[in-house]
């Protein structure tokens, strides 16, 4: 599969399903204090005022949001145009734009901190040495990243969610292996978190949470 063909599958799936989705996981972040707190301690690292942060794969923006209440300079970025729409509407003091995450409009150093919460999840493994790049190109030395994926070695394909006429596939990771990946693009691991799937809030799989820094030093 081409980069081409992923992005355009992803970004026609969410087009698809923006509202239903901004729906269903309306209140997920507010039922998941653990996950919050992860959030928050990723805040702290960043620090206020230490330059921008990007919420990469933003959705509707309630990731970019809360960390906007946590003090971040933060703004959202999205492969979705209607999703993007849809952020701007829900937080119309916050800033989001349309792009994709193997290519941002960012400068080399641009950014205090950078967090792709479920969003590496779409992109096939042998483009992930390429996307930890690019989120390297765009970190200050020093800067934080953080990733949120589900844990597993099988993709989940959803075909028909909602009943809108599109299907796409969730691909679940080992930590150790995105650990190895990051270390690799020069983004060395700071916390490794996995937690037990939530049953309540419907998860059915693990959940991990990388913080990873970019090097001070040229590798």
């Amino acid at each position: 599969m081409t980069d081409t063909d992923f992005l355009t599958t992803t970004r026609r799936f969410y087009d698809t399903v923006v509202d239903d989705y901004a729906d269903r996981f309306r209140g997920a972040l507010a039922a998941r204090p653990l996950d919050r707190a992860l959030l928050a301690g990723f805040a702290e690292l960043v620090g206020k005022g230490g330059g921008p942060v990007a919420d990469l794969g933003c959705g509707p923006g309630r990731v970019t949001a809360y960390l906007d209440s946590l003090g971040l300079p933060v703004f959202g970025v999205d492969l979705s145009a209607r999703m993007v729409e849809l952020a701007r509407r829900e937080h119309p003091g916050l800033r989001f734009e349309h792009g994709s995450m193997l290519a941002l409009d960012v400068p080399d150093g641009g950014l205090a901190g950078a967090v792709a919460w479920y969003s590496i999840i779409h992109t096939p493994q042998d483009r992930l040495p390429a996307l930890f790049a690019e989120f390297a190109r765009v970190l200050a030395p020093g800067g934080h990243l953080l990733l949120a994926f589900q844990v597993g070695d099988e993709p989940l394909h959803l075909d028909r969610p909602f009943g809108h006429p599109v299907s796409l596939d969730f691909h679940r990771r080992r930590p150790e292996r995105i650990a190895e990946l990051l270390e690799a693009a020069g983004l060395d691991l700071r916390s490794r978190t996995v937690r037990e799937p939530d049953t309540t809030t419907g998860e059915s799989t693990p959940q991990a949470f990388l913080i990873a820094r970019k090097s001070l030093r040229a590798r």
